[in-house]
């Protein structure tokens, strides 16, 4: 006779959701790679820098968030990911994986893509402003922080699972306070 513990069946969302995980130093593109090709939908947000070395200057892609990689998966599929070699584990919050919006990934892969605006990324923490609505050009429909920053003023976009930020110079006439 068998007696048990009754099954309980799994409450890990099976849609696939974006999800931030920490990555080993200077290992963010070979993650990629091996994760895209155990079939999992990853992207790593990447920016072309001026490397300086004694003998030569070179451009090369570098990761534009040091450490991290997104990743769209369902939660069962979690082991898939962390089994990845050099894999260290998901941005948690509040003792969960930190899921990371749709419209966030889309904000950066558009952001990358724009040439017209120059960007950066900090990991400073800032005091929270005005919330703007972005009503022209390619951001349009996205909401920010709005922030001055060294006398310019900057729309911010908060990804607080991974507590970062990310700048765009953006037109005040294309800014309407909505908070």
């Amino acid at each position: 006779m068998v007696t048990g513990i009754p099954h309980k069946p799994s409450t890990l969302p099976d849609t696939p959701q974006w999800y931030a995980i920490y990555v080993n130093s200077r290992a963010e593109k070979k993650v990629e790679a091996d994760l895209a090709a155990k079939g999992v939908e990853v992207f790593l947000p990447l920016k072309m820098s001026l490397r300086k070395w004694s003998d030569r200057k070179k451009w090369v892609e570098m990761p534009l968030i040091p450490g991290y990689c997104f990743v769209r998966i369902s939660l069962k599929e979690n082991l898939r990911v962390l089994q990845t070699t050099h894999v260290v584990g998901f941005v948690r919050f509040e003792g969960k994986p930190a899921r990371i919006q749709d419209r966030q990934i889309e904000f950066l892969k558009r952001m990358l893509k724009q040439s017209d605006y120059d960007w950066e990324i900090t990991h400073e923490e800032f005091m929270p402003g005005q919330t703007v609505e972005i009503v022209a050009g390619p951001f349009i429909g996205l909401e920010a922080e709005l922030m001055a920053i060294k006398g310019k003023k900057r729309v911010g976009v908060r990804i607080e699972q991974i507590n970062n930020t990310l700048f765009v110079d953006i037109p005040m006439s294309d800014l309407v306070v909505i908070g």
